[in-house]
């Protein structure tokens, strides 16, 4: 696999990181730039990890999470968009919920923007090409990617408040709409 290719691919793979960090920073529950770290190295970190272990587990793991991949990515991203939404609705602005930089929601998301750099490991696998050098690239891509979400979206929370906040939800759940549909379609 060429140079270009693995970009590509990485690029491909970091669209869903960056929108999630766009949505979960404007959303107004990450606190500065350790939550912003935080949410862009963990994205970039299971970026990475992921085509790692689908290259690990080659073809055996394939039909094991093909039938119900889409489906977890599915209800993870809608879970949070749904809280984001609810939080939102929120009138007096407590309990805006939790940061999604931080634990519980910090690992649903991680794996949720990741299952496809899963498939991707799977595939590099199939055609014997050698993992970590387009792993390392996978994973700087989705962490600068998820940097300039994350930069993007606290400046659309600055401007618009609650509204970006329901934004930020309704961008989560259309993605977690676009892999079921997409899914769907392939089938």
């Amino acid at each position: 696999m060429q140079a270009v290719e693995i970009i590509l691919v990485a690029f491909a793979l970091s669209v869903d990181a960056f929108a999630v960090s766009l949505a979960a920073a404007a959303s107004g529950r990450m606190n500065g730039p350790k939550s912003a770290f935080r949410l862009s190295f963990h994205f970039g970190l299971f970026q990475f990890i992921m085509p790692v272990i689908g290259w690990a587990a080659g073809a055996t793991l394939a039909p094991l999470i093909a039938s119900f991949d889409h489906w977890l990515a599915f209800v993870l991203l809608t879970v949070v968009g749904l809280r984001m939404l609810r939080s939102a609705q929120n009138p007096k602005g407590v309990c805006r919920g939790d940061d999604p930089s931080r634990g519980l929601a910090l690992l649903t998301l991680s794996i949720a923007v990741s299952i496809d750099a899963l498939a991707v490991g799977l595939s590099l696998a199939m055609l014997r090409i050698e993992i970590w050098s387009p792993s390392v690239v996978i994973g700087l891509i989705a962490a600068a990617m998820s940097w300039i979400g994350v930069s993007l979206g606290s400046k659309l929370h600055a401007r618009l408040g609650r509204i970006a906040e329901c934004v930020g939800g309704v961008i989560l759940i259309s993605i977690a709409v676009r892999i079921v549909v997409i899914h769907m379609a392939g089938s």
